[in-house]
C-alpha cells in the first residue's frame, strides 16, 4: 500500500470521533435536517479523507437511492454514505453530496490566541471540541525570521460532550 495523503482542513470542521482525521468544513453543511439510524445526519457538499464503498439500492425515507457507504481513511470507520443517484425528481439536488453521522463525527472550532506575557512572536492554536478545549500549537520565530507551527496536543479544560 503507497504512502496515504491526508487533507488537513482550516476554519470549522468536522472529524472522525474515532482518530481526529478531518472530514468537512461546516461552511460545507447544506442541512442538518438529515437522519439516520443513530440520530442526527448532516448533509455536505463536500467531504475529504474518506473512501467509497459499493454503490447499493436503498429505501430511503425520501424514495430509492443509489449510494455508496464512505469510511474515514484514518480508522476505517464507517462515517456516512453519499448520494450517487436519486431515482425521485425532488431528490436530485442530493445527488454526489455525502452525509456525515453526528454521532460518529466531532466539531472542531479553532480558536487562536496571542499569550501577553510570553515572547511577543508566539501564538497559541487552541482547538475547541464542542465543550472542551485541547492545546494543540504554537507558532515560533525561526532563525532565518519564519514562522513555524510546533505540535503539541493536549487536553486543557472542559466536558466532551454533544454540542450547542
Amino acid at each position: 500500500m503507497g504512502r496515504m495523503f491526508v487533507t488537513h482542513l482550516e476554519g470549522k470542521f468536522y472529524s472522525c470521533k474515532h482518530c481526529r482525521t478531518h472530514l468537512a468544513l461546516c461552511q460545507d453543511i447544506v442541512s442538518k435536517s438529515f437522519h439516520c439510524r443513530h440520530g442526527k445526519a448532516y448533509l455536505f457538499s463536500k467531504v475529504v479523507n474518506v473512501s467509497l464503498g459499493k454503490n447499493e439500492e436503498r429505501q430511503m425515507m425520501t424514495g430509492w437511492h443509489t449510494v455508496a457507504d464512505i469510511f474515514c481513511v484514518g480508522c476505517g470507520s464507517i462515517v456516512g454514505w453519499k448520494y450517487e443517484t436519486a431515482h425521485e425528481k425532488t431528490q436530485k439536488y442530493k445527488e454526489g453530496k455525502s452525509v456525515l453521522e453526528r454521532d460518529v463525527v466531532t466539531v472542531w472550532i479553532p480558536v487562536l490566541r496571542e499569550i501577553g506575557n510570553m515572547d511577543k512572536d508566539t501564538t497559541f492554536l487552541y482547538c475547541l471540541c464542542r465543550t472542551s478545549l485541547y492545546f494543540l500549537s504554537y507558532k515560533v520565530s525561526g532563525p532565518d525570521g519564519s514562522n513555524y507551527w510546533v505540535s503539541h496536543e493536549a487536553h486543557v479544560g472542559g466536558s466532551d460532550v454533544d454540542d450547542a
